[in-house]
């Protein structure tokens, strides 16, 4: 029998990552679970955040800004996804939701915005009744490791390379 939380990983280059987590987000509530999603690395008004709004048992906070990181992160980069990292740790410990969303985590790993040995440890430490769906391109092997269902959504073929851009209500 499992004593840690069970963890769910989406990876990859491909597209569906989020509405993964999203689904089940939906799933969880409609059985009666308070699920908690935190989006790292996102701060733009993406459509989701319509719906969950009207959704009694799911909450949502972003915890990047209104752009993309191109680069290098900026030190609001760091501030911010740093921020949701301690309402994550602070959700984990009070057991104040049943289903807990790290979208982009693998992101804010990948760009260092927050510490991954705590983050692995803190995911350790989590109850075992508890959910957690992680979402993002470039899960570390120390991730993939720890998860206990990992999916890799691969690109084979996708309009942006042929310049279309993002579509209001299909990508954001």
């Amino acid at each position: 029998m499992k004593t840690e939380a069970m963890i769910q990983l989406y990876t990859g280059n491909g597209k569906g990552k989020t509405t993964a987590a999203l689904g089940l987000a939906i799933r969880a509530s409609g059985n009666g679970m308070r699920v908690f999603i935190g989006q790292f690395v996102k701060g733009m008004p993406y459509s989701e955040l319509a719906v969950i709004e009207s959704l009694p048992l799911i909450e949502m906070q972003q915890f990047g800004r209104d752009c993309f990181i191109k680069h290098e992160p900026e030190i609001a980069d760091i501030e911010a996804a740093q921020a949701g990292w301690k309402l994550v740790r602070e959700i984990i410990s009070r057991q104040s939701a049943d289903m807990l969303i790290l979208d982009e985590l693998c992101i804010a790993l990948f760009y260092k915005l927050v510490e991954s040995s705590k983050v692995i440890e803190t995911l350790r430490n989590a109850p075992p009744e508890m959910e957690i769906i992680i979402t993002g391109r470039y899960a570390s092997d120390e991730l993939i490791a720890l998860a206990d269902l990992v999916t890799e959504m691969r690109s084979i073929k996708h309009y942006f390379d042929n310049g279309t851009e993002a579509r209001k209500g299909i990508e954001y």
